[in-house]
């Protein structure tokens, strides 16, 4: 309370000494001033604009478009800054107060050139990639776009605070070294954050993932919605959303579904013991056709390996291995062609004269026990 009473006090003596001593047509002189630029700032802009946006409109790119529409903001508020120095200059202020009045005005530039850096970063992001070419990648993809620009916001708006406050003669370097035990303790605080920092950072430059993809890792599986400068988001597939730290994930086997060149089919096909070797043969190369002249297969030898053979003796079939790809990776597409698969591995086999064996289990009795019956009884299970 008597901190509050203090400021109070000050900004009563303040207006008393700004406005109550300086006269009313000076007043009203310096606000017709700044209505002025107010108008100008208006036709300036409208026109300028105008003018700009026709000239961007037909280039190809959208880089000078979005700059444009970043600049704009900005722009109108320089107008402010001007009218208000402007102003503040066809009025004869006390030596104190125009000090007042030009650390306003200065901060007020200092904010609108962090601003307009603010804004730039996104249309700038194209220089990412440019910038990321030297190290043998053209592409960063949006995910480390979006994670540098958040970085790059993060720096500029620091600085920016900095430079304000140093314009009111705040010295940040001793305020910071002056907290002793305090900045030790939220160094220590600090130190999971780095570490996801850091994280994160070898996220994007390994490639390891990015927005979008399917991935599992850190105990989970899901598609990835935001890689954060602290944590990753992922929304499983049963629409929950988890967020996992950055460190753990970096340090976990991930593995990136969305990668996939192709999708596997690995199956064991039990066939009947009574089957001849004829019939088994007719199956094989049954299967083989199917696949070898489906579209929705990859059989290229140089990509996948495809490997369609009577694999074993298991204790109730003859089981023979299928193992292939598909062309495709979405996950729908897959079903259906593992389904059509299924539907033509049933026909092959009963065209053969075959069937699909199953668990059975018989049971062989050499002699019997002294003083038992050979046949049963008729009616007796």
């Amino acid at each position: 309370m008597e901190i509050m009473a203090g400021l109070w006090a000050e900004a009563v003596t303040v207006w008393q000494t700004a406005v109550l001593g300086v006269g009313v047509g000076q007043v009203l002189l310096a606000l017709a001033v700044f209505i002025v630029f107010l108008i100008l700032r208006r036709i300036f802009t409208r026109i300028v604009l105008a003018i700009l946006g026709n000239i961007t409109r037909r280039t190809v790119t959208q880089f000078d478009d979005e700059l444009i529409a970043a600049l704009e903001q900005p722009l109108r508020f320089v107008f402010i800054i001007v009218g208000i120095y402007a102003a503040t200059q066809v009025v004869s202020f006390p030596e104190q107060i125009d000090v007042l009045l030009t650390r306003v005005v200065r901060s007020l530039i200092a904010f609108a050139i962090f601003w307009t850096l603010y804004r730039f970063v996104a249309p700038l992001s194209f220089l990412i990639d440019k910038a990321f070419g030297a190290f043998g990648r053209s592409t960063l993809g949006d995910s480390l776009k979006e994670f540098v620009a958040k970085l790059a916001r993060f720096v500029i708006a620091v600085v920016g605070v900095v430079a304000i406050l140093e314009e009111w003669q705040f010295n940040v370097g001793a305020v910071l070294g002056g907290l002793g035990l305090v900045g030790m303790a939220v160094a220590f605080g600090a130190q999971n954050m780095i570490a996801n920092l850091f994280a994160g950072v070898t996220i994007f430059l390994d490639g390891i993932f990015e927005k979008g993809d399917w991935i599992r890792g850190g105990g989970v599986e899901g598609t990835v919605e935001e890689i954060g400068f602290r944590t990753t988001k992922i929304r499983r597939f049963d629409k929950a959303l988890t967020t996992i730290p950055n460190d753990k994930l970096a340090g976990d086997a991930v593995i990136n579904f969305s990668r996939m060149t192709n999708r596997r089919i690995y199956w064991k096909i039990g066939i009947e013991y009574s089957a001849t070797e004829g019939q088994l043969r007719q199956i094989v190369n049954g299967i083989k056709a199917h696949i070898y002249d489906n579209d929705d297969f990859e059989v290229d030898a140089g990509k996948v390996t495809t490997l369609i053979h009577v694999d074993s003796f298991n204790d109730s079939s003859i089981d023979i291995m299928l193992y292939c790809f598909t062309a495709t990776t979405n996950w729908g597409v897959w079903m259906r062609v593992k389904e059509d698969l299924a539907f033509a591995i049933k026909n092959i086999v009963e065209g053969a004269g075959s069937g699909f064996a199953f668990p059975s289990t018989s049971i062989y009795v050499e002699t019997l026990p002294f003083g038992t019956p050979e046949v049963f009884p008729a009616g007796t299970d």
